[in-house]
């Protein structure tokens, strides 16, 4: 069982005897005559609650517990006082200088009452802060294990597609027709794992990254996106896109976020066009003013049915069953509240979707 240690500082020794005797059997004691030498004592030990006299002729106690609390801050400060101190008890309890105060003369059963309660929040204090260095560790490692498995993970895929593109070029890939469909499965596997493995990576960066603000040019960034997104889902030329970007005021925002929003949502309108359209189109508007950015995004693609439009925000919540993880949308959701921004859709089955974003400007 730990032993409470418990310095007593008072210029009168009288004060001084009377506390050990009382106190010598519960408590570790120390005492000190002066604040210099209560000081002194804390250098040289560890102490889990301080009781000091207010009136002292060097240092006051108030002036005492301002230099402990920025020197030792662990220390949980009890101050002993007269009525006529009130201004110097208010100034202390306002600025946290004590935990709490005593009136003299003392009562036996109240200080040690005062100590005990005092430890309780030494001890509390102590165990939060082991907790958080437990918790920042544990966080620290958490990252490593993510990146390395994300790592880990990727680096096979990237071998398996580009031995899938060798197969291509050496017409393995096309040498019958079931061996044609049999390497078609094989990439499309590793697409959609490659896909996971990315939404997952997003859906923690966002959950643990701070708001980082930065200027945006979204010219550059959603023709930047169109392309990874087209060479991503293979679909070149077969999908034609209409941007109209008008941005004549500076936009300053979080470029991550304000990036897996937009790229998410240019994703999905790729991955669900209709097959049976010939001509399939993505229109993206973007307009800025020194409050927000207006972003709409329209497909004509398979669409999303009434019953759904609701649900589409939910984690792991699919409209098409063999398409996606369920985390694209959530992600755009769960982004754009980092932001304060907002998110509206309206969709026609078999016709196509629209959303429609605002993103705070933080200029």
């Amino acid at each position: 069982m730990t032993v409470i240690k418990v310095l007593y500082v008072d210029d009168e020794e009288n004060n001084l005897s009377s506390f050990k005797a009382n106190f010598r059997r519960l408590y570790e004691i120390y005492t000190a005559t002066s604040g210099a030498g209560a000081l002194d004592i804390l250098s040289q030990t560890e102490v889990h609650v301080v009781i000091s006299d207010q009136r002292m002729p060097e240092m006051t106690g108030v002036e005492l517990f301002k230099r402990v609390k920025k020197l030792y801050p662990e220390p949980i400060r009890i101050l002993l006082t007269g009525y006529t101190d009130i201004e110097a008890l208010a100034e202390a309890i306002n600025e946290g200088d004590i935990y709490r105060y005593i009136t003299k003369p003392w009562n036996e059963i109240e200080l040690n009452n005062g100590i005990q309660n005092a430890y309780d929040v030494f001890r509390t204090r102590r165990e939060l802060r082991e907790k958080i260095v437990e918790l920042e560790k544990t966080n620290d490692e958490l990252n490593r294990f993510i990146y390395s498995i994300s790592h880990e993970l990727r680096a096979p895929l990237a071998s398996a597609l580009g031995v899938i593109n060798l197969a291509k070029l050496d017409n393995v890939y096309s040498e019958s027709e079931k061996g044609h469909e049999y390497w078609g499965l094989i990439e499309d596997c590793c697409g959609r794992l490659d896909y996971n493995i990315t939404s997952t990576l997003q859906y923690y960066k966002n959950s643990r990254y701070s708001t980082i603000k930065e200027e945006v040019d979204f010219q550059k960034l959603v023709n930047e996106l169109i392309v990874v997104h087209k060479l991503a889902n293979n679909v070149e030329d077969k999908i034609k896109f209409d941007v109209n970007i008008d941005q004549s005021e500076r936009f300053v925002g979080d470029v991550f976020r304000v990036e897996i929003i937009i790229g998410n949502l240019i994703s999905n309108a790729i991955k669900y066009q209709n097959p049976d359209e010939k001509n399939k189109l993505i229109k993206i508007d973007v307009k800025v003013n020194r409050l927000d950015a207006i972003i709409t995004i329209i497909d004509n693609g398979l669409g999303i049915l009434n019953d759904h439009l609701n649900k589409i925000f939910n984690q792991f919540f699919r409209v098409h069953n063999q398409k996606g993880t369920g985390l694209g949308l959530f992600i755009v959701r769960e982004a754009l509240a980092k932001l304060g921004g907002k998110i509206s859709v309206e969709s026609v089955v078999n016709s196509g979707t629209k959303f429609t974003l605002r993103i705070p400007n933080e200029l």
